[in-house]
């Protein structure tokens, strides 16, 4: 019994002494586009031309278990919305955190799926009146979670396509009304590692 103990404790310390030698971690940049879909909790908005886009450093760490990885950035990203005429900007920077399991095409390819957090932050102070009477301010953060698919290709351009839905609310009327929304949003995107 204790050889066994023994002989499992000196596996897991190998294990875990040889598994960072064989981890990979590559930095890179990311850039892409979202298309904004806005949820009031009062649908008395009329809304329209929802776009924006997202920029920033990229680092993927390859985990030694096969196919695993993960990634994480900070973006900045810019949504905008057309709300009643007026132009809405949220400027914020964005930390997603992604889990990935990808299946390899030989050297040439990798597909994978990724799922995981994304921590929002605002840095805009835009502020939009209605009317002249209620005032719409961005949340200072928020929280979502991003679900979506990609592929490597010659392991340093990666292309994705995933939703990013929120969790918390984006912004509010502050008219005493709880007016609120969130924005969901699809993300096309490309990543250069280095």
């Amino acid at each position: 019994m204790i050889k066994k103990a023994i002989s499992l404790f000196v596996i897991a310390a190998a294990l875990l002494v040889t598994m960072p030698a064989k981890a990979q971690i590559q930095f890179g940049i990311r850039g892409g586009a979202n298309l904004v879909n806005m949820k009031f909790t009062n649908e008395t908005f009329d809304k329209g031309n929802r776009a924006g886009f997202y920029v920033g450093p990229t680092i993927k760490f390859t985990v030694p278990i096969v196919g695993l990885s993960l990634d994480a950035s900070a973006l900045y990203d810019e949504k905008t919305a057309e709300i009643e005429g007026e132009t809405m900007k949220a400027q914020s920077i964005d930390i997603p955190i992604n889990v990935r399991y990808g299946v390899g095409l030989g050297s040439i390819a990798n597909i994978f799926l990724f799922a995981g957090p994304q921590f929002g932050f605002n840095i805009s102070s835009d502020k939009s009146l209605y009317n002249n009477a209620k005032e719409w301010t961005w949340k200072s953060s928020n929280v979502s979670v991003n679900v979506g698919v990609g592929c490597t290709v010659l392991k340093h351009i990666e292309v994705k396509a995933n939703y990013n839905i929120a969790c918390t609310k984006s912004g509010e009327v502050n008219d005493g009304s709880g007016i609120s929304a969130k924005y969901n949003a699809w993300q096309l995107g490309m990543a250069y590692y280095f």
